[in-house]
């Protein structure tokens, strides 16, 4: 599905990681080893992965150049296209989002991930998703479900859409959503807030398909499934498609085994959270809740590129909901767009309704109202990558 470029792309640059201090430049810098080292300690990983993982540590090395994957990986010659002009190049000077994808898929590579043997489709990242999904707050997390239905609808609505939103903050949210005044301390942190104009696209008309577009698995695949569930329960959707990675992507990219273990965890707790992880699997089951995992959610470009296939299925949907930071800068390009560009602008493409539901933890923002704007910019702060902001933005 080939589109145009916006129009004003070309007084955006492309986000690329040779700025030292700036934010990519610590993801190459410091993030990428650290990752390395720490899937390292968490799987005791035979000589042969070992000396791989030490291969890669000294190819992302400051200055590293990038090279190809070995010809053996089952889709080296796609990566060859993608990576067309960019390996050989340093790893701070290709485009941020490239870099950023190639390290995850250089790093299955060393670990042997899509080669036949006993180590093939382990997922390396499993031992950090398990330790979340398993964590001693969750049951509080979970426990305070049983408080939703008692509010009122519109807040229900308010407060599940914004937990599944401050979900990608790594914490569920339902406890300090349930409350008036706790949904305001989240709310003060919105830089974008159209979360009337989420729910009035949906409501009056008849349900149809909702594809929700989910980032991270553990504690903020929990929420963003309960709002699954919301939009079911309530006929906001028919379905919900729910696009996964077709395998590990990122730190904590959910899979369909992370979308089976949250299920499992709903279900095997108590009250609501029980209810709801048995509607699911129902669901599941009934085929209102559809997984889908296409290749091009582990693809190094933007959604401006995205194949036709894809793009048809996004159009037959009533509304798509983009998860997380990932897919926001793949969904308005990976550019130093200045920060009051018009959303609706930078996703005039894109084949449907569309909004994005994000904690900011990168650099790419529009959509700001000017005195928003000048607002962030004069507090000294890292309003940009901190997690401590976050927008509902909708484009209809």
């Amino acid at each position: 599905m080939s589109q145009p470029t916006p129009a004003d792309a070309g007084h955006a640059p492309v986000v690329v990681s040779n700025v030292v201090g700036s934010f990519a430049w610590g993801v190459l810098h410091d993030r990428h080893p650290a990752l390395i080292e720490r899937v390292r300690q968490a799987t005791a990983y035979p000589v042969e992965q070992q000396h791989a993982l030490d291969a890669l540590l000294r190819e992302i090395a400051e200055g590293g150049v990038v090279e190809a994957l070995d010809d053996t990986e089952p889709d080296a010659a796609q990566w060859r296209q993608w990576g067309e002009g960019h390996i050989g190049r340093r790893w701070a000077d290709v485009p941020f989002l490239w870099a950023e994808s190639y390290f995850y898929r250089k790093l299955l590579a060393a670990l042997g991930y899509f080669t036949p043997g006993p180590w093939k489709g382990i997922d390396p990242f499993a031992p950090f998703k398990r330790a979340e999904l398993m964590g001693a707050t969750l049951d509080a997390e979970l426990a305070a479900l049983d408080e939703i239905p008692r509010l009122p609808a519109a807040q229900r609505d308010t407060t599940l859409l914004h937990a599944s939103l401050w979900g990608n903050r790594a914490d569920l949210g339902f406890q300090l959503s349930a409350g008036d005044s706790g949904l305001g301390e989240r709310a003060t942190g919105l830089v974008v807030d159209d979360t009337a104009a989420f729910w009035n696209l949906l409501d009056g008309r008849r349900p149809g398909k909702v594809c929700l577009v989910a980032d991270n698995a553990g504690p903020e695949l929990l929420p963003d499934l309960v709002l699954a569930d919301h939009l079911l329960t309530t006929d906001r959707a028919s379905s919900v498609s729910l696009h996964i990675k077709p395998y590990p992507y990122y730190v904590s990219d959910a899979t369909t085994s992370d979308v089976l273990d949250c299920l499992a965890r709903m279900s095997a707790a108590s009250g609501q959270a029980s209810e709801i992880g048995e509607r699911l699997r129902q669901a599941v089951s009934g085929g209102r809740l559809v997984l889908r995992s296409h290749p091009f959610a582990c693809a190094p470009l933007p959604y401006l590129d995205m194949p036709a296939g894809l793009g048809e299925d996004f159009a037959s949907a009533t509304l798509t909901v983009m998860k997380g930071d990932l897919n926001y800068r793949r969904l308005v390009g990976d550019r130093h767009w200045p920060a009051t560009t018009p959303f609706s602008r930078v996703t005039a493409y894109f084949p449907g309704p569309v909004a994005a539901l994000r904690t900011l933890k990168s650099d790419v923002i529009t959509g700001l109202a000017p005195h928003t704007r000048a607002e962030l910019e004069t507090t000294g702060s890292a309003w940009r990558t901190s997690g401590t902001h976050a927008l509902v933005q909708v484009r209809t």
